[in-house]
């Protein structure tokens, strides 16, 4: 089965072939037929990631997951939320946002740099679904006071997960695949997916 990822990320993509490949389902980058992703005009992750699903199962005329994630920081009121990927501007690169993430946190001591990342998935049959398939994870933390590892991409390096001596920059993908926001949100689509008969059983 092929599926269209609402997504040029090459991170996201990786994640995404990785967790699905025992089910037999290659994902294409919408940038294989459409130049621009959609315009993110919603006010929370699920319409975001709806506007994403439909754009992209409208340009490759193919079933499409989007996903639209985020870290979302306690003492910053819950910013940058649906806008972590510009969160330092349009156009802004990793580094760029977690340098003004780190900024904004610079007076906020460890025990008040509480965070979650949050990941909310849709997978349409077609743009004009009306029953979209839904799911959602949240993967709770706080945001260290400088990055630690090189791994992931986005805020991972920045973001100690509950429980864990590694950031999510430093863990590996395997470890990484097994317990985040993307993760949980993938396996309770999955299982959507399964129940709904649109994606074949685990080998």
């Amino acid at each position: 089965m092929t599926i269209v990822l609402a997504s040029n990320n090459h991170g996201k993509l990786r994640e995404f072939a990785q967790l699905f490949a025992p089910y037999h389902v290659q994902f294409l980058p919408q940038s294989e037929f459409v130049a621009e992703g959609a315009e993110e005009t919603g006010d929370t992750f699920l319409e975001n990631a709806l506007l994403k699903a439909r754009y992209a199962s409208r340009a490759a005329h193919m079933p499409a997951i989007a996903d639209d994630s985020g870290i979302e920081v306690d003492a910053l009121r819950g910013a940058p939320g649906v806008y972590s990927a510009r969160y330092a501007g349009v156009g802004a690169s990793d580094e760029d946002n977690n340098q003004k993430l780190l900024a904004d946190l610079v007076s906020v001591s460890m025990p008040q740099r509480t965070a979650r990342f949050r990941c909310v998935l849709v997978y349409v049959r077609d743009a004009d679904d009306q029953a979209p398939i839904l799911a959602e994870g949240v993967w709770e933390g706080s945001i260290l006071q400088e990055p630690f590892g090189a791994g992931g991409f986005g805020y991972d390096p920045l973001f100690l997960p509950v429980d864990s001596t590694l950031s999510a920059g430093a863990m590996s993908a395997a470890a990484k695949n097994a317990v985040s926001h993307r993760a949980q949100a993938l396996q309770k689509l999955v299982a959507s997916l399964l129940s709904h008969r649109l994606i074949g059983s685990h080998d």
